[in-house]
């Protein structure tokens, strides 16, 4: 049987530092897709070369965006890397390998190596993160601001060995730039599914998430990356129910108004 082709996607925004290295692991791949939101950086041309084609569109949501590129690959498998991740060539073979077979699942989770800092984590439950990426063109994200996963109605979904290598922060700045966004995001969709924010919520999700993160998941031998990582994600996840919180005051004519010395949040 031949091999059923697959339609690479990757989306980016203002990743001329990662884009070249992420597409020369994408090559064996019969269609690559970057569907870029406007970057200012010059990926878009960085791209060009190393991809079928290159779209721009405005983003609204990872989900969203997504769901606006699949239908316009070439071939009915699709396989979705972020420019900060990595085909390793033993998951490219494993890739060819699965789809020159007849699939036994609709979709298939692949496992990450996640790097902190220019470490890897290996504990922390970072060693079980895993993401579903290879899937057929017919499936789409599930329809929320941030962290949305792929719907497949069959639930036939397939494990790969291979991981992605996956260059998840690179720095401080980073993280915090991307993940008060993504406290945000997840803010909003929590206010849409009804949760009300209390400070129980704000203090016992942070207290919680650092516990599992270096306690139970094993983070202390991880070492102060385990520790700092720890600390870092808690705080990430108290920011999302204060977001949550700030959202359900009562109306403020002041709110929204940035005061001198306050950053601008990053789109």
């Amino acid at each position: 049987m031949e091999r059923q082709k697959v339609t690479a996607i990757v989306p980016t925004f203002n990743e001329a530092a990662n884009i070249v290295e992420c597409l020369n692991g994408l090559q064996w791949a019969e269609e690559i897709i970057v569907v870029d939101s406007f970057s200012t950086d010059g990926t878009p041309e960085l791209a060009r070369p190393l991809a079928t084609r290159v779209v721009q569109h405005e983003y609204v949501n990872s989900a969203a965006q997504k769901n606006w590129i699949i239908p316009q690959a070439t071939h009915d498998w699709i396989f979705l890397v972020d420019a900060d991740e990595r085909c390793t060539p033993e998951l490219a073979a494993e890739v060819r390998q699965v789809l020159a077979e007849a699939p036994r699942f609709d979709a298939y989770w692949i496992y990450r190596r996640n790097f902190f800092l220019g470490k890897e984590i290996r504990h922390s439950g970072w060693n079980s993160d895993k993401v579903i990426r290879l899937f057929q063109k017919a499936h789409r994200y599930k329809e929320l601001t941030v962290h949305a996963e792929v719907v497949v109605p069959s639930e036939k979904v397939g494990r790969l060995k291979g991981r992605f290598v996956h260059y998840t922060i690179d720095s401080l700045d980073q993280f915090f730039e991307k993940r008060m966004r993504y406290a945000a995001w997840s803010s909003a969709d929590l206010d849409r599914r009804g949760v009300k924010a209390s400070g129980l919520q704000i203090l016992g999700h942070g207290t919680w998430n650092f516990f599992r993160q270096f306690v139970l998941r094993l983070g202390f031998l991880d070492g102060v990356h385990g520790l700092v990582l720890a600390i870092l994600y808690s705080y990430y996840t108290s920011a999302k129910y204060i977001r949550l919180w700030e959202r359900q005051l009562p109306p403020n004519p002041r709110r929204g108004i940035l005061n001198q010395g306050a950053v601008r949040s990053a789109r």
